[in-house]
């Protein structure tokens, strides 16, 4: 596409921006046509339109990068009629004609500024977990055996004819090596047989296992049990 090519419009204008063209381009010593161009071109440079914004003005009119100045003679003239050419600056880019809202060019916003993201929050040590209460211990089971009160302080008290392995020894034959064991369970006492050839007995029946209630009474062959925790 040639960007140098030129074609005759025909527009609607403000009257105010057409005497403000007309100003400038005498001040400037430049047409109105090359100063609609620079508007045209400055505003789709500001929407980011890079084809648009590549198009630059060709002739003696144009000068890279700003609009052409004034020969020194005429630029005294000209300052001397006009206040606003003794700033000696070149005129600022055309406002957003976008619904006259007094918008920033895009290309002249600042892009946001993003915080920082946050530091994480120091780990935080877990409060050790609080000490807990023992359980509470329960009452003291003690065995009648041939008239002595044994107590039976442990969490697996064994019963049989081995003297070394049994905590109660019955020298019996008929009485297994290992033939029951009282097991303590969360303060609860029970009687188990550990695999006996004659087992236990309670009321008349063999049992496996059974929970020691107070006063019961269990049978191993022809030794009697009894159980209390007073």
């Amino acid at each position: 596409m040639d960007q140098s090519k030129k074609t005759m419009r025909h527009f609607y204008c403000r009257d105010v921006l057409w005497e403000t063209f007309e100003q400038m381009a005498n001040d400037f010593d430049c047409s109105i046509d090359y100063l609609i161009n620079e508007a045209m071109r400055y505003y789709a440079r500001s929407k980011n339109y890079q084809a648009a914004a590549g198009a630059q003005p060709t002739g003696p009119e144009a000068i890279p990068g700003r609009p052409p100045t004034l020969p020194e003679s005429n630029r005294a003239a000209a300052t001397a009629g006009n206040p606003a050419m003794r700033r000696s600056q070149p005129p600022p880019p055309p406002p957003s004609m976008g619904g006259g809202d007094g918008a920033m060019p895009a290309a002249a916003r600042r892009p946001a500024t993003v915080p920082p993201p946050a530091a994480p929050p120091a780990a935080r040590r877990a409060p050790a977990p609080a000490p807990q209460a023992a359980p509470a211990a329960g009452p003291t089971l003690f065995l009648i055996f041939n008239n002595q009160r044994i107590p039976v302080d442990k969490d697996q008290f064994i019963i049989g004819r081995g003297s070394k392995t049994s905590d109660l020894a019955i020298k019996d034959g008929n009485i297994s090596r290992k033939h029951a064991a009282i097991i303590r369970r969360n303060g609860t006492y029970y009687i188990k047989d550990l695999g006996s050839t004659n087992g236990i007995d309670y009321k008349g029946m063999r049992i496996d296992n059974k929970r020691i209630d107070e006063g019961d009474v269990f049978h191993l062959c022809d030794y009697e049990l009894r159980f209390t925790y007073r």
